[in-house]
């Protein structure tokens, strides 16, 4: 399909797609574009935008809200796994204290960096966000 037939159907340039997810990743990362004659062959270039006062915080947000993606797809699979019954009592028991103290010292974890969940949830643009709102 050429990009006019595309267009006429409705859809979108997948070189104008790609662009518009590589703006909002470089959003949700903090991540700037590189001025002219900044090192990069490219306008398109895209560099980090650090400050030294808060790398630290900066690495933990970026830490823990890979811990919590994988706790909540972790928590999605247990559930699955109760409702199709292939858990004994005493493996879903487990499981739940698990997943509990997870969620407990997650909580520790942001108090202690001064964050939220909701710090933790990436804007990803047109792709929404990361994490699901509320927990669900």
């Amino acid at each position: 399909m050429t990009d006019d037939e595309q267009s006429r159907a409705g859809g979108t340039k997948p070189d104008a797609a790609i662009a518009e997810a590589a703006r909002a990743a470089a959003g949700a990362f903090g991540l700037v574009p590189a001025r002219e004659g900044e090192g990069g062959p490219s306008a398109l270039a895209q560099r980090l935008h650090t400050d030294p006062d808060t790398v630290e915080r900066d690495l933990i947000k970026l830490v823990l809200t890979i811990v919590e993606l994988l706790r909540q797809l972790m928590e999605r699979t247990a559930l699955h796994r109760v409702d199709q019954g292939d858990l004994s009592e005493a493996q879903e028991e487990r499981i739940g204290m698990t997943l509990m103290i997870l969620h407990e010292r997650m909580g520790e974890l942001c108090d202690r960096y001064d964050l939220t969940m909701d710090d933790l949830n990436l804007d990803l643009g047109p792709l929404g966000s990361l994490l699901p709102h509320n927990g669900g």
